[in-house]
């Protein structure tokens, strides 16, 4: 490589890892490989668990003249492609190395993008002549370095205990979602775009008589029940939700897309879960959820007083149960406080 050239792409690398958003981590790697590579295409996809099988999640797609494809917001993760779908890319997921295939007169080299522990995306380059094997090695020692940038930002954002999110990343992507939601679609009316899509909602869990499991049986056992349940939340709701430890004994879940009943039964099969576990030397340990819609308008603190309000009504209410804010508003067992953070829209 000349010296001009390396010179370039080690500027392009560093400045690639100056983000610390991850979408526009995603579209800066996207555009220094169309720098360095001049491809037809690159496209950037994510593995996205759901129960048995991976399905997969476009994050960036971007043509050789660094023009981005619109991509739709994800409804509902049941409804993304499953990996298996794709034989070339599930080939490059299992078995965790670079696999190329020619199709249409173009050259598509795929590119595992590895995690800690296992592959977590994909990347895909369409070339019109097969990629030189420094390109490849070039490539791989990118989304290498990535690898390292991403633990970096993992070890700031993720909770030590539990490895769920943490409390000081919850404001960033409750941002994000709320500009999602006053965002319209490409394919619905203007105007319209609020009614046809399902609504997204934040449930505060908190694990019962914590205090007392912690008093007890120790610290030690407590911190063994904080991750038992941080684990069967995993378990219980899509990939694309996001599970969030607050602090002590309470969690915050965002759930993306989902209509009423459908926010109810999640946060119900997790509260079942949670309910039928059995938990060394504890036994038996319950939680309670309260949840509310995610308005457009919304700031945090006026989400999670009302997710509040809707827990502490379960918490005088026997514990061990799911609500939801706007149906006890609705049926008059809790009042409305005045929400002065909220604004309207004109």
């Amino acid at each position: 490589m000349r010296p001009r050239m390396a010179h370039n792409l080690l500027n392009g690398v560093a400045a690639t890892t100056t983000h610390r958003d991850r979408d526009e981590l995603d579209r800066a790697l996207a555009r220094l490989l169309l720098q360095f590579l001049e491809p037809s295409s690159v496209t950037l996809l994510r593995l996205v668990p759901d129960v048995h099988i991976k399905r997969i999640e476009h994050r960036v797609c971007m043509d050789g003249g660094g023009n981005e494809r619109e991509l739709l917001a994800t409804e509902d993760a049941t409804r993304l492609p499953a990996l298996s779908a794709f034989p070339l890319w599930e080939e490059c997921v299992a078995r965790s190395e670079v696999v190329v295939s020619q199709a249409d007169g173009a050259r598509i080299t795929v590119f595992p993008v590895r995690g800690e522990r296992e592959v977590v995306g994909i990347l895909v380059v369409e070339t019109r002549a097969p990629l030189a094997p420094r390109e490849v090695d070039l490539v791989l020692g990118i989304l290498e370095i990535l690898r390292n940038h991403l633990a970096l930002l993992d070890y700031g954002e993720l909770d030590t205990l539990t490895g769920l999110l943490n409390r000081k990343t919850f404001e960033a992507r409750f941002e994000k979602l709320r500009q999602r939601l006053v965002r319209p679609r490409p394919d619905a009316q203007p105007l319209a775009h609020a009614a046809v899509r399902e609504p997204s909602w934040l449930g505060l869990i908190d694990i019962d008589h914590f205090k007392s499991i912690n008093d007890g049986y120790g610290h030690l056992f407590g911190d063994e029940v904080l991750l038992l349940v941080s684990r069967l939340m995993r378990g219980a709701f899509r990939g694309t939700d996001q599970v969030f430890r607050f602090g002590g004994e309470e969690f915050v879940v965002v759930l993306e897309h989902a209509s009423e009943p459908g926010a109810q039964i999640a946060f119900d099969r997790l509260r079942s879960t949670v309910a039928e576990h059995v938990f060394p030397q504890v036994g038996r340990v319950t939680i309670s959820v309260g949840y509310t819609r995610i308005k457009p308008v919304d700031v945090p603190a006026l989400c999670l007083e009302r997710a509040d309000a809707a827990l502490y009504y379960v918490k005088s209410h026997g514990r061990n149960n799911v609500c939801n804010c706007e149906a006890l508003l609705a049926a008059g067992e809790i009042s409305a406080k005045s929400q002065v953070g909220e604004v309207e829209l004109f």
